[in-house]
């Protein structure tokens, strides 16, 4: 049984090399009532970001080839100060740096682990 939409609305771009993870994420926030937008590489990520200011948030693998999500996260804040980010990962050890600054959910998670940390990620006062 799938959970009905709940409230929501923002525009989510999910960033993950792995198809099916990607697509899962989609669902799970389509579910949740937000339009998800995907890409594949960190370079894909950018130029929508450049291309869509509806955007609101970033969801990112952390181990990505070619760029990371945690250099993801930084090139698309020096396009978009304050943009929310959002690091997954199936890697218990990150770089100090990304726990730092970002937000982090380890994989796999479920719905309402994203739901949660992505409405706490919603919720912060932009920068």
């Amino acid at each position: 049984m799938t959970s009905p939409k709940r409230g929501g609305g923002a525009t989510i771009l999910v960033v993950d090399d792995d198809a099916l993870i990607t697509l899962n994420t989609v669902d799970v926030l389509t579910d949740l009532g937000h339009t998800a937008l995907e890409a594949f590489s960190g370079r894909e990520a950018l130029d929508l970001v450049q291309q869509r200011p509806e955007i609101v948030a970033i969801i990112t693998d952390y181990a990505m080839p070619g760029m990371t999500g945690l250099q993801l996260a930084e090139a698309a804040r020096k396009l978009r100060p304050g943009l929310p980010v959002l690091l997954t990962t199936g890697y218990a050890d990150l770089p100090e740096e990304a726990a730092l600054h970002y937000p982090m959910l380890e994989k796999p998670y479920h719905e309402a682990e994203l739901s949660g940390r992505l409405a706490e990620l919603l919720a912060q006062p932009a920068v």
